[in-house]
């Protein structure tokens, strides 16, 4: 038999996942590691600790099945998006990578509207400049580290230096590519016009290719390194959502994949290019050859129930600090929580945004609160889904939803209720490095295309349906929640 392996390398790990020839997962590692934030806004990352990572859950993986690594048919990557890497003419790392997180150019996204005009770039990569993409991170370092930039050979992503690492070639994917705001949503490649006008050099960016497309072919280096046959192929992959929206099938138009881990993010494949006027939505390519999607991002969904446990109620299990917030009516009797505890993204991109409890009064306890914060992430997370409807996305049929938050049967109908949607479970709560397993096994040829892999491999587990009293009430409280950020945004920008 066959077997794939997926390599997703974010933030905080580098994942290997190893699956056999039906989809089934054999073995999983993870090797951990820190970012650092030197100064405020900052946030970086030495990629040394990507390719550590791989290679140690890489090994992990194939002693852990006791496989043949000749029956490796191919290998998929997937990691976080829109961090800088660059390295110069002999691949070796010139500065440490800005990370997805890191907020410090503000400067730099209005040079680029300057440029360009927002209206023009929006329409060119279906996205506004934002502060955690790669462009402006690009000038960034054009302004303020000279002698680096100077030195620059090629740009890279995370898991495109691993790509380097593995295979020794240069390269990206087209999902991954499209966060960098450098990329035409249409054509699905490099713009160049919008690379001249920011002064890039187009030597500098890697070919592009389709998630499912071989790359490169381990070279005798890296299968000395990690146990891999070398010439085991490696194909495109994609960023950390578009391979998690694989991993649990959302490659159709009418299925979202709605993920509840520290962030929260809506995902909707659709089979044209396809923007937000404003640019309120991400708009990237999809992994998968000839489709696209929109994405909304809230920062802190899952994020906020942690902090709000970690703050108010340390040491107690979340199933504990959940229970009695069930018996609360939808509404929490009209306290609300705004999620906005690290600013937010969709569809209100403000750093200085924050989290408040609005409606507070005597008869308010701890379960409300509980059962605020679940709603508000649920009233955030919606947010998204309203935006894609006045966009004019097509109806939405089903919600695939995953991450830590899912697991909590009271969050998942509050989710149900506030989208007056049927929420679906999948098999496998290991989406992104299973997305880019099976992308793998797509340019390996064990699957004709992503769609069939997904229909194969990919099964639903569980049903939540929406209560329509609850709805009714919800339908109220979200209008009530949507006035509160436009009320309070004066205030926040001076809570500094």
């Amino acid at each position: 038999m066959a077997y794939l392996i997926g390599i997703d390398s974010s933030t905080t790990a580098t994942k290997a996942l190893l699956i056999d020839g039906k989809g089934r997962i054999v073995a999983v590692a993870a090797t951990e590691y820190e970012f650092q934030t030197p100064r405020p806004l900052w946030s970086e990352q030495d990629p040394a600790l990507w390719w550590s990572g791989a290679v140690a859950s890489i090994r992990q993986v194939l002693a852990a099945s006791g496989i043949d690594p000749a029956a490796v048919a191919g290998v998929g990557l997937t990691g976080q998006m829109h961090g800088l890497v660059l390295v110069d003419a002999a691949g070796q790392v010139l500065r440490p990578s800005i990370l997805w997180n890191d907020q410090r150019t503000a400067s730099q996204c209005d040079e680029i509207r300057a440029r360009l005009g927002k209206a023009e770039l929006i329409r060119i990569t279906g996205n506004d400049a934002l502060t955690g993409f790669t462009a402006p991170k690009i000038l960034w370092v054009q302004e303020n580290e000279p002698e680096i930039y100077a030195r620059i050979h090629k740009i890279l992503l995370p898991k495109d230096y691993v790509r380097y690492r593995l295979t020794g070639d240069f390269a990206t994917d087209r999902a991954g590519a499209g966060g960098t705001l450098l990329v035409e949503l249409a054509t699905r490649d490099w713009s160049p016009g919008v690379v001249q006008a920011l002064g890039i050099r187009p030597e500098w960016l890697p070919p592009t290719h389709e998630g499912t497309q071989i790359t490169g072919v381990v070279s005798a280096t890296a299968a000395e390194a990690t146990g891999l046959r070398a010439g085991t192929p490696v194909v495109g992959g994609g960023g950390d959502q578009a391979a998690q929206a694989t991993g649990v099938g959302a490659v159709e138009e009418g299925i979202v994949a709605l993920t509840l881990g520290t962030s929260g993010v809506v995902f909707a494949s659709v089979d044209k290019p396809f923007y937000e006027a404003e640019g309120r939505l991400h708009a990237f390519p999809h992994s998968l050859p000839g489709k696209w999607h929109l994405m909304g991002v809230m920062l802190s969904a899952a994020g906020s129930l942690r902090w709000y446990r970690d703050t108010l109620a340390p040491g107690v299990a979340y199933d504990d600090l959940l229970a009695p917030a069930a018996a609360i009516p939808p509404g929490s009797d009209g306290l609300f929580f705004l999620p906005y505890l690290t600013g937010e993204r969709t569809p209100h991109p403000d750093p200085l945004a924050r989290g408040a409890f609005v409606g507070l009064t005597v008869r308010h306890g701890q379960p409300h609160m509980t059962r605020a914060v679940l709603e508000g992430v649920a009233f955030g997370l919606r947010d998204s889904f309203e935006l894609m409807k006045s966009a004019g996305l097509s109806a939405i049929r089903q919600v695939r939803v995953s991450g830590g938050g899912a697991a909590s049967p009271l969050w998942r109908q509050i989710l149900a209720d506030v989208l007056d949607s049927e929420l679906v479970t999948v098999n496998t709560s290991e989406g992104a490095a299973l997305g880019a397993a099976l992308l793998a096994g797509v340019g390996a040829g064990i699957w004709p295309d992503g769609e069939t892999a997904c229909r194969e491999t990919v099964r639903v587990t569980g049903s939540t349906l929406p209560e329509a009293t609850a709805s009714a009430v919800y339908e109220k409280s979200y209008r009530l929640y949507r006035a509160l950020y436009p009320a309070l945004r004066g205030v926040f920008s001076e809570l500094i």
